[in-house]
């Protein structure tokens, strides 16, 4: 998935806990096979192949996986999409060489096969149609949090009742650390790689964050983030991150670049109608702003 994952078992025997985590990366190497855009065979490549063809028939649970996909992107209006893979990619490489921004009528039709409406679903049949030729599906907002989520519920089956699984940064964790105390997770400085900013005790949750200081590109002294807005083409500008924290992982990980392209107030007011899930957002001034239920001391 062109993520690290990092798992964690408290456990008293070793060879047991060992057990468990192998279980735990065989369940996230499955999802790897199924989700794959880098596999000619994967039920994700074999929908694109026939976008604007004829529907083609999934696994439940890939049929499962794109549905809830659509149903987010119809609750976030199209900032989060499942067929963001659409995007002409040819105007974004943000490298050195990248030194101007592209206009905004050219921006828009890059992004012209964007459109989650275009994702016929048939539960009967378990098909997904793409109505557009050349449109794609892809799962690179949601897939690292769902195979997170997937190995926790493997781990947990298995009789794990305390552990971590991290998804390069994006994680979920479950019951207590051995002393007894609840995980502590450190959220990103994002001015500073590799320096926490701010630390939360958590158990039985999940935290994803998003933000534009992973990849970026400067131009007449300006950061503009490797998030592309599908509804316009554009660079995200305003927030330097989002953190999501909720009971599962797979939403956190799809909540938290939505949040970041609906921009500060629209984003929170998003966030504040849904049921346990939180967000703290950091400005591009380092302002920070939280959904309600959050408390910063």
């Amino acid at each position: 998935m062109g993520n690290s994952f990092e798992l964690t078992v408290v456990a008293a025997d070793e060879t047991w806990a060992n057990e468990r985590i192998e279980a735990g990366i065989a369940e996230i190497q499955r999802i790897e096979r199924l989700l794959t855009t880098f596999s000619d065979d994967s039920e994700t490549n074999l929908v694109n192949k026939s976008a604007g063809i004829m529907p083609v028939e999934v696994s439940r649970e890939t049929f499962d996986l794109v549905e809830r996909s659509v149903r987010i992107s119809g609750i976030t209006q199209g900032a989060f999409d499942i067929t963001y893979g659409s995007i002409d990619k040819r105007l974004w490489n943000f490298d050195k060489d990248m030194t101007s921004l592209p206009d905004k009528d050219t921006a828009k039709k890059m992004v012209r096969l964007i459109n989650y409406r275009n994702v016929i679903l048939d539960r009967e049949k378990s098909t997904i149609y793409l109505k557009e030729e050349g449109m794609r599906i892809g799962f690179g907002g949601i897939g690292k949090g769902y195979a997170a989520e997937r190995a926790r519920l493997v781990m947990k089956g298995l009789g794990v009742t305390s552990g971590v699984v991290n998804a390069s940064g994006d994680l979920c964790a479950w019951g207590f650390q051995p002393n007894g105390n609840p995980w502590t997770v450190g959220i990103v400085n994002p001015n500073v790689k590799n320096e926490i900013f701010s630390w939360m005790s958590i158990t039985d949750m999940a935290v994803a964050t998003s933000g534009n200081y992973e990849k970026y590109v400067m131009i007449d002294g300006k950061k503009y983030s490797h998030t592309i807005d599908p509804r316009t083409g554009l660079p995200v500008t305003g927030i330097k991150s989002v953190t999501i924290i909720t009971t599962n992982a797979e939403i956190a990980d799809a909540m938290a670049t939505p949040v970041m392209i609906m921009g500060i107030y629209t984003g929170l007011d998003l966030i504040n109608q849904m049921k346990n899930i939180e967000a703290i957002i950091i400005d591009d001034d380092d302002r920070m702003y939280t959904s309600k239920n959050i408390n910063i001391k």
